[in-house]
């Protein structure tokens, strides 16, 4: 184990991410959701100020956006299981920012665990840290998204979001997001996914299998060809949210409208991004939506890495 500091903050940065696809290919016996994912991180962070302390346990504040400051939440987790993994018998504190959207489909909270979690196996295992491979194994007991986040790249991820194949050659974009003021349950959306209303039949399972290897060809040609992106965009968990929120579908076409090339709803919602072919034109639609009041507006940069801890 490295020498530790006590006392000595040091700045830790968490990205949120979009689903620039999101098809459901099955259910588990255990309840689970499998799918075939594509995710990008993108440059809105979360922040968190660490520092190690000599009394054991976790002191947590949290500011912005209201999310707990207590073993509810996935960082307070994150570093109680890390700890426990290595025999850690002091304490540390951690200050929250968030600045990630709560619940918005954009793995705000994934993304705190395993930052915290790349945090504290650079500074406390300097030696020897964990493998990446425990590391993921860590993550994903604290839930389905956090392995992505650690890898630190956009993503194409398959069973339940754990096995993840990066990519490298991502193109450089610029998107909008658009969260409204309504709330989403995750749970709630699979649920009702598994309903018959919103069951899958012979030809969408058909149709998965067509274009999951059309969606490999896209992404091979994207170096050349970036705004082939679009051809991606597509979320099975879209229609639950939009059948009982309306608005996702209001945003998406004002989106549109604002000159977005492509446009979908993030994770379970009930964020909604727009993919635009230059930061201006970006900064332009913003000041559009911004008007229309369908919600928070950010204008935001996909990134293919960030570093994460600095002192």
């Amino acid at each position: 184990m490295s020498t530790v500091i006590f006392d000595q903050p040091f700045s830790v940065l968490a990205p949120a991410k979009l689903n620039l696809r999101l098809k459901i290919t099955g259910r588990r016996p255990d309840g689970y959701h499998e799918l075939v994912s594509i995710m990008a991180p993108v440059d809105l962070f979360d922040h968190m100020e660490l520092k190690f302390i000599e009394e054991p346990g976790i002191d947590m504040t949290c500011r912005g956006y209201s999310a707990p400051a207590n073993a509810e939440n996935l960082v307070w987790r994150a570093a109680q299981s890390f700890f426990s993994r290595i025999g850690w018998r002091k304490g540390l504190s951690i200050a929250l920012t968030k600045r990630i959207p709560v619940a918005a489909g954009l793995g705000g909270g994934s993304s705190d665990a395993a930052a915290v979690l790349m945090a504290l196996n650079e500074t406390l295992c300097e030696s020897g840290p964990l493998s990446p491979a425990l590391l993921a194994e860590l993550a994903l007991k604290l839930g389905a998204d956090v392995p992505f986040f650690l890898k630190r790249s956009p993503c194409i991820a398959h069973g339940i979001g754990e096995i993840l194949e990066p990519v490298q050659k991502w193109p450089s974009l610029s998107y909008i997001i658009v969260m409204p003021d309504i709330s989403v349950s995750t749970a709630k959306v699979y649920e009702d996914l598994d309903q018959p209303s919103f069951a899958f039949s012979k030809e969408d399972k058909r149709e998965l299998e067509l274009t999951t290897a059309d969606c490999y060809d896209i992404i091979r040609n994207l170096e050349k060809m970036p705004m082939e992106v679009c051809r991606l965009l597509e979320n099975d968990l879209e229609r639950v949210t939009a059948s009982r929120f309306p608005i996702i579908r209001e945003i998406k076409q004002s989106l549109t409208d604002a000159g977005a090339i492509g446009a979908l709803m993030s994770g379970s919602g009930p964020s909604v991004f727009g993919i635009f072919d230059s930061k201006l034109r970006a900064l332009h639609a913003k000041s559009v939506l911004d008007a229309a009041a369908l919600g928070r507006v950010f204008v935001v940069d996909g990134i293919n890495s960030w570093g994460v801890v600095k002192w």
